[in-house]
C-alpha cells in the first residue's frame, strides 16, 4: 500500500497534518480548494520571478505554503530557504504579495497576514531539493549527476534516507523512461515513519520532466 498511495495523505493524523486548515460547508467547500490554489500558485509566480532577476543562490526557494482561514482573516505562513538574502533586496516583499493575492481572490471582507519563515536545514525539505535538481537538469547537468549530488546536500542536512524519481524524456532521449536512486532507508509502509514528500514539473528544452522526491527524516 505504501508504494500507491501519497505518503502525505497516509500518514495524516500521525506524523502529518493539513497545510489547509479550515471548515467550510459543502456547497462551498471546492470554492475554499480553489481559492488555497490561487493563493499558493500567486505566490510561487511571484517569488520566481524575483528569483530570475537576482543571482542564483543554492538552497533558496519554497518549502510549504501553510494557509488556516478564519471568518474574517486569512493567514498564510510561507516557509523558504534563505529568506533573508531575498528579503533583504526587496524590503517591501510582504508588502507586495499582499497586494497581489488579495487582488487575485478578491476579499474586500476578510484580513490577509502573510509570514515567511526560515527553513533551518534547506535541504531536508524535499520541495527545496527538488527545486535544485530542477536547476541542474535546467543547465544540462547529467541526471545522474544531479540526483547523487542531491543526495549528498540531503545526508549532510541530517536525513535518515532520500528516494529521488525523474521521469520523462530523460537527456532528450526519444522515449520517455523513469530512473531512480535511493539512499537509506525509505519505510513507505510505515506509518509512523516521519516521510516528507514532493512532486516537481520542471519544463526543459526537450518537455516536461516529473521530479518526485521521498525524504526519511525519523521515525518516532
Amino acid at each position: 500500500m505504501g508504494q500507491k498511495i501519497h505518503p502525505l495523505g497516509f500518514r495524516l493524523g500521525t506524523t502529518q497534518s493539513h497545510d489547509s486548515i479550515w471548515f467550510a460547508q459543502p456547497r462551498i467547500y471546492s470554492e475554499n480548494v480553489k481559492e488555497d490554489k490561487i493563493i499558493r500558485d500567486c505566490i510561487k509566480n511571484y517569488i520566481q520571478i524575483i528569483q530570475k532577476t537576482r543571482t542564483a543562490v543554492d538552497g533558496q526557494g519554497i518549502g510549504r505554503i501553510k494557509i488556516q482561514k478564519r471568518i474574517d482573516r486569512i493567514d498564510v505562513i510561507i516557509n523558504m530557504g534563505l529568506p533573508d538574502s531575498l528579503m533583504e533586496e526587496n524590503p517591501k516583499i510582504i508588502e507586495e504579495l499582499h497586494t497581489n493575492v488579495q487582488k487575485k481572490i478578491h476579499c474586500m471582507n476578510r484580513e490577509i497576514n502573510i509570514a515567511i519563515t526560515t527553513i533551518p536545514n534547506v535541504y531536508r525539505d524535499p520541495n527545496i531539493l527538488a527545486e535544485f535538481i530542477a536547476g541542474q537538469l535546467k543547465n544540462r547537468i547529467p541526471f545522474r549527476k544531479a540526483m547523487k549530488k542531491a543526495i549528498e546536500l540531503a545526508e549532510e542536512a541530517g536525513t535518515k534516507g532520500v528516494q529521488i524519481q525523474i521521469a520523462g524524456r530523460i537527456d532528450g532521449k526519444e522515449i520517455a523512461r523513469v530512473e531512480w536512486i535511493r539512499e537509506g532507508r525509505v519505510p513507505l509502509q510505515t506509518i509512523r515513519a516521519k516521510i516528507d514528500y514532493c512532486s516537481y514539473p520542471v519544463r526543459t528544452i526537450y518537455g516536461v520532466l516529473g521530479i518526485k522526491v521521498w525524504i526519511f527524516i525519523n521515525n518516532d
